[in-house]
């Protein structure tokens, strides 16, 4: 069980560090990678959001409910009937990008370069551009560590459309369908029991 929870902590890693705002329009949408790859659909509501994996393995699928207002997460293990809550800093151990955060799409720099691990960093608004059809804001960024990214922020989703690193790595919203989520998506399934992982368990590798 530990170790299909670390090996689904990429559900965590990109909901955690995308989720920048409430969201003003509830939607759903397909999470692809750059080779095509349909990883995830997302769901998004007033102030949570899930990540289903595509993936049907039990050991390595699942899915993620995180509540933005208060930035835990909640992993919903369905083969084992299981779930189990992550504070902000548990999910944090297990990040690997870093997004914009910001309520304000046309002005986000400032927002990002206030986040400790992009304090030092850059970061610049390209401009107006159109994905998919879609009208967005672009943006690219340096973290303190020197990584640098793109990002594409859709003002009415007021969420990443697209985020790329410099080695091209990238992630996609494809198949977004704008509308009210149904709120049973955001809740743990009756029946579940609530799994505690041990302590230093989600401690990142040095």
């Amino acid at each position: 069980m530990v170790r299909w929870m670390i090996r689904t902590s990429w559900l965590i890693a990109v909901v955690m560090t995308a989720a920048f705002a409430l969201a003003q329009t509830e939607f759903s949408a397909d999470m692809v990678r750059a080779d095509g790859t349909k990883n995830a659909r997302i769901y998004f509501g007033k102030d949570k959001m899930r990540v289903e994996s595509n993936n049907k393995d039990p050991r390595s699928g699942g899915s993620a409910i995180i509540n933005l207002a208060t930035q835990t997460t909640t992993v919903i293990m369905v083969q084992q009937h299981m779930y189990m809550e992550l504070t902000p800093q548990m999910a944090a151990q297990r990040t690997a990008y870093n997004f914009f955060r910001t309520g304000d799409v046309e002005n986000a720099c400032s927002d990002w370069l206030q986040l400790p691990q992009n304090k030092g960093g850059s970061c610049h608004k390209v401009g107006n551009d159109t994905l998919n059809g879609r009208s967005c804001v672009k943006y690219e960024g340096t973290n303190a560590k020197g990584e640098t990214g793109t990002v594409w922020l859709d003002p009415k989703l007021h969420f990443p459309l697209k985020w790329q690193s410099k080695d091209k790595d990238a992630w996609e919203l494809q198949n977004i369908q704008e509308g009210p989520q149904p709120a049973s998506l955001f809740e743990i399934p009756a029946g579940y029991n609530k799994f505690e992982m041990p302590q230093g368990m989600m401690q990142r590798p040095q």
